[in-house]
Order: structure tokens, then sequence, then C-alpha cells
């Protein structure tokens, strides 16, 4: 038990919902006065958000092994990226089935990591929450909601073409069933957790719901990997790194919160040299948008970003 630990994980708990349902209300208004953005615009906030959400990932180094006997952290690290470059080429050789792949694995990623992150929550406030299978019930349709529903919109044909035309038919035709699939699942885990009273998890389900419903589905992306994902994420590393958990026990939730945030700053710099790099070198390899180049950079380090964070969640949720 931790109560400032705890603290963070409110905190940017209470921060992801918030910015959910700002972009509800701000986009719901923009129905009612029929204004739309444009593709272009859309494609911009993305980047952004894709940006902000990098550094949530870059300091798996830190948090995955101690740093001693020194050679097998290097060959950690050696690994990790070695499995990075190998995707980076798959992705841009085969860009359907890879993109198919980071979709299927990311689903997972997102909907575990968000359920551990409310089990480690309630570990650190000294809370006793509902049983293993609430969380399986909510970690399924938490990584398809905000994933399928925003892929499978029709009004998504447009951005997948701009940023590569390869992906407009990733789905191969199954769109309108997965969709509703992904509805089917999300209903029945609403209702789940409603009747076991887990009303957190119940409400997460329903604004991300609302979100890939009343939003453009890349607004829907920018909103779910930058300020719900990638933040939950962040608390989560702060009982990792000793100057953030130190920060959070004498009271600093947002120091805390800085402090998980700073030593993952230089992946958003490479990433973003890279990205342009990539852009202006090779339009053969990656398309010449900026977005569509990060985002197969961005989709190699979730590679072995997701393998990293598995761990965690499988302990996190007592499946190992």
């Amino acid at each position: 038990m931790n109560t400032g630990v705890a603290s963070a994980y409110r905190l940017m708990g209470r921060f992801s919902r918030a910015c959910t349902l700002l972009a509800i209300a701000l986009f719901a208004a923009f129905k009612v006065a029929n204004f739309s953005l444009g593709i272009s615009t859309q494609l911009v906030i993305a980047t952004i958000a894709l940006g902000i959400g990098i550094p949530h990932g870059a300091i798996d180094h830190l948090v995955a092994m101690p740093s001693h006997p020194r050679r097998r952290f290097v060959a950690y690290i050696v690994g990790y990226v070695a499995l990075a470059v190998v995707a980076v080429v798959l992705i841009a050789r085969w860009q359907r089935a890879g993109f198919d792949l980071v979709v299927a694995m990311s689903a997972l990623h997102f909907g575990f990591g968000d359920a551990s992150y409310f089990q480690e929550g309630a570990d650190f406030s000294g809370e006793v929450i509902g049983s293993r299978i609430d969380s399986l019930i909510y970690a399924l349709p938490a990584g398809l909601i905000p994933l399928i529903l925003p892929l499978t919109n029709a009004l998504t044909t447009p951005a997948l073409t701009r940023i590569n035309s390869h992906l407009v038919n990733w789905a191969g035709g199954e769109s309108s069933t997965l969709r509703a699939v992904t509805f089917i699942i999300g209903g029945l885990g609403f209702a789940w957790l409603a009747l076991r009273r887990r009303w957190a998890l119940a409400v997460d389900l329903l604004l991300l719901g609302v979100l890939a419903l009343v939003t453009p589905p890349l607004i829907t992306f920018a909103v779910y990997f930058g300020c719900w994902h990638a933040v939950r994420h962040t608390a989560r590393l702060v009982p990792k790194l000793p100057r953030a958990l130190k920060a959070a026990s004498s009271g600093g939730s947002g120091q805390a919160i800085w402090a998980a945030i700073w030593p993952g700053l230089y992946a958003l710099v490479g990433t973003l040299a890279v990205a342009v790099f990539l852009m202006l070198t090779d339009r053969h390899g990656f398309a010449s948008s900026m977005l569509w180049s990060a985002l197969v950079i961005v989709w190699a380090l979730t590679v072995p970003h997701m393998l990293t964070t598995a761990r965690f969640d499988l302990r996190s949720l007592r499946l190992w």
C-alpha cells in the first residue's frame, strides 16, 4: 500500500476521462453546428497524439530488469532494438499483414494494460476489488473498442488512403462482422460489469464506445492513444522508477508523473528525426506521409514493448 502512488494513478485516470469527455462534448457540438474538421487537420492532430504517446514506451530498459549484471542488461537492449528493426523491415515490406498483426497485438496490449492499471491502482490504495474474471471481461472490449470501431468506420477510408492506400482493405471485407462482434463484446462486457457494480470499469467502456461513435476515427485514435493509454501507462511507471516513486511517496503526484515522462523524451526526438529521414529518402518503402513514417517506427517499437509489458500485465492480474 502506498497512498502517494495511488494518487498518481487516480490523477491519470481522471485526466484520461476528462480528455475523453471534452472530445466527446466538442465533437457533439460540431455535429450540432454541422461543422467538420478536414482530413489534413485530423492527420496533424493524430501525429501530435502519436508524439505524446511515444515516451511512455521508451523506458522499458529501465523497468524490465536491473542494470546489473551489465552483460544481461546490454543483451536485453540489443535484443529489443534488433526485434524493433526486424519489425520495421517486415511492416514496410508486408504493409497490410504487418498492420493486421499490430492491430491484433495492440488490442490485447491496450485491454490488458488498462485492466492492470486498475488492479495496480487498487493494490497501492489498499482496496479489494473484483475477481480476475471481471478484469478479463473488461480487458477484451477495452482493447477492441478504441481500435476496431474507428478502423471499421466508413470515414476511415479517406484517412487510410492518405496515410497508406495499401491499408484500405485491411480487414479483407470483414469490417462489418468485426464491427458487430466488437459491439456485442462491448455491450456484454458493460452489462456484466454494471451487474457486478464495477462502475469504474463499466463507465470506461461506455466512454470509449461513445468516443468512437461521436468523434472521427483519427480523433478517436488521437484521444485514446495520447490521452488515455499513454497517460495510464505512465502512471504504471511511477512505482518502477526510484525518482518518480520518491516524488509520489512525498505527495507530489504531478512531479511523479513528470519524472516518469522525462526519461522517455529522447525517443520522441529520435522518432521524429528518423520519420522525417524515411519520409524524404525512401518513398517506395514508406509513404510520403509523415504520419505513416512515424507509425511504422512506433509500431515496430511497440512489438518488443508489448512483449515486455505483457509480463507485468500478467503479474498484476495474478495470471502468472
